[in-house]
């Protein structure tokens, strides 16, 4: 646990040290055991019914969430109380990782585990905890989750399902159907979202044998096609009024908190997903042959695997530097308080913010890793006989699930401005030192006996252009700032960027003393690779934000401000990617 307890998006205002973040060289014992066991249990039992899986042959995948409750893997979050394990956020994100190497099943186990089961962990009456959880940690019974509507998407609280109580007031009667409900032909209890009496937002646990509830036939998708998506049609429902979870017209608190979690998952599976693609791409890549040696050896295909590496390991870097946020936040809430899961999720939505850029961040980078990973196919690529296909495919909906990327996009400023206004965050004052340093120029050099110099200065430089952006436009625009979406987009860009990078400089500056020069080398390389990257991404994104809003001479100032803090002295960048691209090679996988 760190000495510092540091608030929700507060690593753009403060410091942080390298000793101060968790990575995955911190694992215990018990951790790389869980990882191991969920990787095995893909390798040994769900990818040898991969295609069958994918061909909807549901029963192997009933039977496969049964397995994993006999290795405890659906036990992860919830309590020992009702057969739990009430384990820590960065085992639950490792096995999120380790299971996504199992395609179309990681979306049944994610939905499951995720917006399936921990809303009744955190809002659950005691009673309704002992009826249905045990049934859920051991694969018994399968959990979904009902929100999305056909005409309520990212407006989630438009809902039209509506819920009214029964003339004898012992069933509420629910009333119409829910869109893209994943686990929806093979669920046996459903979190459902209506409003009673057409007005209050509020949650049901509704079983699969209710009278009035009817499951869609499956949607045709584009990808993960083995997992199970449907409607969920209700016509009065009747739903027992002791099955209301929480409170009711408080529906939103359950959606938007268990969602910040489910971000969060979804941020760590997918790294899983990019590992196993980049790891697909080389072994071909080492494989085939043209002008008559491999087409590892050549150069344009060597950058492309430097690339994806370095934007792996700060996807990595970032999502277990979250969950030792979240586990030291939570770690501070004694187990006896009273409404502990009140606490427990508020600890969990202080970091609102970094769930969604590690949703955002770490699904384009799965995004990016697998459109390369088809290309270095080739032709290849294109048909299903070879995985690159199916990656291509199933990458997709991740910038869809779980609120999209230009959702999450919005909600990153707009919760750094809620705070700031409420005190919690210095914003202002930053912002108003970040425009006096417009005018003030710099003397300071880099030390080059310090490791990693000029990505620390990096990252600190492009907290400063951040500052000036997001001040400038909070300035101008006010409260009327929330309606101006291309300016809020741009700068969270920056603030992406910000945390990827500061968490990849952070994690790389813990682990390199422990290594062999080779592999510091490959380390250092990572590091050099993706900062020249994340310098390029971030200079543009803030310039972009100043011409949306600034003009005249403070628009040349912020300019001129923004080239300075993105400056980024990237001298031997290629020799770092050949040799981050070379080890990957000789090893053919993710190396770190």
């Amino acid at each position: 646990m760190s000495a510092r307890i540091f608030k929700g998006a507060e690593f753009l205002v403060v410091e942080t040290g390298r000793d101060e973040v968790f990575t995955p060289e911190d694992f215990s014992d018990e951790q790389r055991q869980i990882g191991e066991t969920t990787e095995q249990f893909v390798i040994n039992e769900v990818l040898p019914l991969r295609d069958e899986i994918e061909h909807q042959h549901f029963e192997h995948v009933v039977h496969l969430m049964k397995r994993c409750g006999e290795l405890g893997l659906l036990m992860i979050d919830v309590p020992e109380e009702y057969g739990g394990l009430e384990l820590d956020k960065a085992t639950s994100m490792l096995a999120a990782e380790k299971i996504s190497g199992s395609g179309s099943f990681s979306v049944v186990y994610s939905a499951h585990t995720g917006i399936g089961t921990l809303p009744l962990v955190y809002y659950g009456t005691k009673e309704q905890k002992q009826r249905y959880l045990g049934k859920l940690v051991t694969g018994e019974w399968i959990a979904a989750y009902c929100l999305t509507e056909p005409d309520s998407g990212s407006d989630a609280l438009g809902a039209k399902a509506s819920a009214i109580l029964s003339p004898d007031g012992r069933h509420y009667l629910l009333n119409g159907t829910k869109q893209f409900t994943t686990n929806g032909a093979i669920a046996d209890l459903y979190t459902v979202f209506a409003k009673i009496d057409r007005e209050h937002f509020t949650a049901f646990l509704v079983e699969r044998k209710t009278e009035g509830l009817t499951v869609g036939p499956e949607e045709k998708k584009l990808g993960i096609k083995g997992s199970s998506t449907t409607q969920v049609i209700l016509d009065n429902a009747k739903v027992p009024v002791e099955n209301v979870l929480g409170e009711i017209g408080k529906g939103h608190k359950i959606a938007f908190n268990v969602l910040n979690v489910g971000r969060f998952k979804l941020g760590a599976a997918v790294v899983g997903a990019a590992k196993g693609a980049l790891a697909e791409g080389i072994r071909y890549a080492n494989m085939r042959k043209q002008f008559g040696r491999p087409i590892a050896s050549f150069g344009a295909i060597k950058e492309k695997i430097a690339d994806m590496s370095a934007g792996i390991f700060a996807a990595e870097s970032l999502i277990y530097r979250l969950a030792g946020l979240i586990d030291d936040r939570l770690a501070t809430i004694p187990r006896e308080t009273s409404n502990y899961y009140e606490a427990y999720q508020r600890g969990i939505e202080e970091y609102a913010m970094e769930c969604a850029v590690a949703k955002v961040f770490c699904s384009e980078v799965l995004a990016d890793v697998v459109d390369e990973v088809v290309q270095i196919h080739g032709g290849y690529g294109f048909v299903q006989e070879y995985p690159a296909e199916r990656y291509y495919r199933d990458e997709r909906i991740n910038r869809i699930f779980e609120g999209t990327n230009e959702i999450n996009r919005l909600l990153i400023p707009g919760i750094l401005l809620t705070r700031a206004m409420k005190g919690e965050i210095p914003l202002q004052r930053e912002a108003m030192k970040a425009f006096e340093s417009l005018m003030t120029p710099s003397l300071e050099e880099l030390d080059d006996s310090v490791p990693f110099a000029a990505e620390k200065a990096l990252v600190a430089g492009l907290k400063q252009a951040f500052l000036v952006v997001a001040g400038s436009a909070a300035q101008k625009f006010q409260a009327k700032i929330k309606e101006e979406q291309e300016i809020l987009m741009a700068v969270a860009d920056v603030a992406i960027n910000i945390f990827a990078m500061e968490s990849a400089v952070l994690r790389a500056d813990k682990m390199l003393p422990g290594l062999s020069p080779a592999r510091q080398a490959a380390v250092v390389a990572a590091v050099k690779t993706f900062a020249f990257a994340a310098a390029e991404k971030s200079a543009g994104a803030a310039r972009k934000a100043a011409f949306y809003s600034e003009e005249g001479d403070t628009l040349a100032m912020m300019l001129a401000g923004i080239r300075r803090f993105t400056k980024y002295d990237a001298t031997g960048l290629l020799g770092a990617k050949r040799t981050l691209a070379d080890a990957a090679i000789e090893a053919e996988r993710y190396l770190f």
